[in-house]
C-alpha cells in the first residue's frame, strides 16, 4: 500500500509499512502472549516483559529494555574526565558513590596517581554506607512488590540515616559525585565521623528487627521458597554477579577475588547460599548488610589523619586557602576545571563490587582530555539475562518477587 504525494514536478510515492517491534508468536492456540509493563518512567523500573502463557503458567519471558537510554557513555566521551563523574551518578542511582569510585579507580589508574590513606579510608566508608543503603532500597521495595507495607517504612528510615551522613559531607542526598580522580572532593566536616559511628553501632538491631518480620513469615517463605532458581553454572554462562551468583553457591566477590582502594586490609567473609531462590538471595543480601557494617567500623577505628587527595598538582587543584593569596594558586585552579588534567595515552579497566554486582569502566586515553573511549560493565544488564530461566515454569504471581530478587536499576541497564 502506497501513499501518493503530488508535487509541483512529480509524484512520489511513500511506503506505508507496519510499525517495527519484536513480533513474538504463541507455541500454539492454547497459549497467550501478554505484555508486563513497562510503567511510567517515575517508578523504580521501566521494563517492559513479554510473557508466553498457557493458562497462568509461565512458558516463556523476553525483557525488553531501552525506554529510558540516555546515551550516557557517549556524553562521557565528550566531556572532561572530572565532568563525566556526575554522569556516573545516573547510572544505578541508588549506588553512586561506588559508580563514582568505579569510573575514578579506571582514570587513577591512567595517571598512576595514589590516594593517601586518610582517603582510602573516607572511600571505603563512603562505598559501604551506599551499599548499605542501595539494599535497603531493594529490601523496601521488594517487599513492598509483594504487599508487605512494614518492613518498606522500616528499611528506608535507616538508609535517611545513611542520606543524612552523605548530605552532611556533600551538601546532597543522592548525586553527591563525591569520590572523583585524585581522592574526595572534600574530607569529612566535625562531627560526620561520631554521627557515622553512632548509626553502625545501632544499625545491627534495627537490622535484626526487619529480618526477624521475614525470616520466618510463612507467607513471605511460601513466595520466595523455590521460586525463582537458576544454578551456578547458568550464572557463570550468562556473566551473573553479585548476590545472585552467590546465592547459587559460588562466593565471588571482587573486594576478595580482586581487592582495590585497600580492601585487604580489612575482615570480612563472603555470604553464600544453597538453593539459589528468592529467598536465598534475601538472606544473602541480609547477611551482606552485616558485613558491610563490619566493614565500616574497622574502617573508622582506623581512619588516620591527614589528606585525603594525591599530591599531584596536575590533578587536584590547590586548596582553597591558597587562592586567596596566589594568584598562580588561582590560574591553577581556573585551568584545571575549565580545560582537565591529560592522562597519557593508553587503555585501562578496573572491576569494583556493587551492590549489584561487577562494575568496571574500560577507558581509552588519546593524550587529550576527556576520554576517547568509555564503556561500563553493567551488572544489572548482565544480571537481568537470568529473568528468562528463573521465570519459566513458574506463575504470574511470582515475576514480580523473581524481579526484585534479581535488584535491577533500569538506569544503569538503558544508561
Amino acid at each position: 500500500m502506497t501513499i501518493s504525494e503530488t508535487g509541483a514536478s512529480a509524484e512520489i510515492e511513500i511506503p506505508i509499512t507496519n510499525a517495527s517491534g519484536v513480533q513474538i508468536d504463541a507455541i500454539d492456540d492454547t497459549t497467550m502472549v501478554v505484555n508486563m509493563g513497562p510503567q511510567h518512567p517515575s517508578t523504580h523500573g521501566v521494563l517492559r516483559v513479554v510473557l508466553e502463557l498457557d493458562g497462568e503458567t509461565i512458558i516463556s519471558a523476553t525483557p525488553h529494555v531501552g525506554y529510558v537510554h540516555t546515551g550516557i557513555e557517549k556524553t562521557i566521551e565528550y566531556n572532561t574526565y572530572m565532568k563525566a563523574v556526575p554522569l556516573t551518578d545516573r547510572m544505578d542511582y541508588v549506588s553512586a558513590l561506588i559508580n563514582n569510585a568505579a569510573f575514578t579507580f579506571s582514570v587513577e589508574k591512567l595517571l598512576d596517581v595514589e590516594i593517601p590513606p586518610r582517603g582510602q579510608v573516607l572511600r571505603i566508608i563512603l562505598m559501604e554506607l551506599q551499599r548499605i543503603a542501595s539494599h535497603l532500597v531493594w529490601l523496601g521495595t521488594h517487599l513492598l512488590d509483594l504487599g508487605a507495607m512494614t518492613v518498606y517504612f522500616y528499611a528506608l528510615q535507616q538508609r535517611e540515616y545513611i542520606l543524612d551522613l552523605v548530605e552532611m559531607m556533600s551538601g546532597v542526598r543522592m548525586m553527591p559525585s563525591w569520590i572523583v580522580p585524585g581522592g574526595l572532593r572534600g574530607d569529612a566536616p566535625d562531627g560526620w565521623v561520631s554521627r557515622a559511628a553512632k548509626f553502625i553501632d545501632e544499625f545491627p538491631a534495627k537490622l535484626d528487627e526487619m529480618e526477624a518480620l521475614l525470616h520466618a513469615n510463612p507467607i513471605f517463605r511460601e513466595r520466595t521458597q523455590g521460586v525463582g532458581v537458576i544454578s551456578g553454572e547458568e550464572c557463570m554462562a550468562l556473566g551473573i554477579t553479585g548476590a545472585t551468583l552467590r546465592a547459587a553457591g559460588i562466593p565471588y566477590d571482587v573486594r576478595k577475588a580482586t581487592p582495590y582502594g585497600g580492601y585487604e586490609q580489612y575482615d570480612f567473609y563472603v555470604p553464600t547460599g544453597e538453593f539459589s531462590d528468592v529467598y536465598d538471595r534475601f538472606r544473602v543480601r541480609m547477611a551482606e548488610m552485616y558485613q558491610s557494617r563490619e566493614i565500616v567500623k574497622q574502617a573508622l577505628q582506623r581512619l588516620p589523619s591527614g589528606p585525603i587527595n594525591c599530591s599531584d598538582r596536575k590533578v587536584v587543584p590547590p586548596p582553597r586557602k591558597e587562592l586567596d593569596n596566589s594568584m598562580e594558586g588561582v590560574i591553577h585552579h581556573f585551568k584545571l576545571w575549565t580545560e582537565g588534567f591529560h592522562p597519557p595515552v593508553g587503555e585501562t579497566w578496573q572491576a569494583l563490587e556493587s551492590p549489584k554486582g561487577e562494575i568496571g569502566f574500560y577507558i581509552v586515553s588519546d593524550g587529550s582530555n576527556r576520554p576517547w573511549r568509555a564503556h561500563l560493565r553493567p551488572p544489572c544488564f548482565m544480571n537481568l539475562q537470568a529473568l528468562s530461566a528463573m521465570c519459566r515454569g513458574r506463575l504470574i504471581a511470582d515475576v514480580v518477587a523473581i524481579i526484585g530478587s534479581i535488584d535491577i536499576i533500569l538506569g544503569e541497564i538503558d544508561r
